[in-house]
């Protein structure tokens, strides 16, 4: 069995790689992972609203009910008629529009 003595240099070459490597990972966004990317947009009585990169799985509120919405994030989008997010009306895809007519929606979650 042969022992080899790594030179310092190599030593901190290596070092200086995985503390890069190791900075790097760290740096990525996890957001992603934890949110939509993108705007949905709403009106409702009470005027123009928007919800930029919402976090998925978690209950939005609708002010005043939605009278139309547009779904312009990467996540499905589903409404519902009350404002807990439990009494559903359906859904809106990336990139669908719609209005609404009789009940109206008061939250939204996004993501399944």
């Amino acid at each position: 069995m042969t022992i080899r003595r790594i030179p310092a240099t190599r030593l901190g070459r290596l070092a200086l790689t995985a503390g890069a490597a190791l900075a790097l990972f760290t740096a990525l966004p996890m957001s992603s992972a934890y949110a939509a990317n993108g705007t949905f947009f709403y009106h409702s009585a009470a005027g123009d609203f928007s919800i930029t990169d919402p976090p998925l799985r978690v209950c939005e509120p609708v002010h005043d009910g939605a009278t139309n919405a547009s779904n312009q994030t990467n996540a499905t989008a589903t409404l519902y008629f009350d404002g807990n997010c439990q009494n559903p009306w359906g859904s809106l895809q990336p990139g669908q529009f719609t209005d609404f007519f009789g009940d109206l929606p008061h939250s939204v979650a996004f993501g399944s």
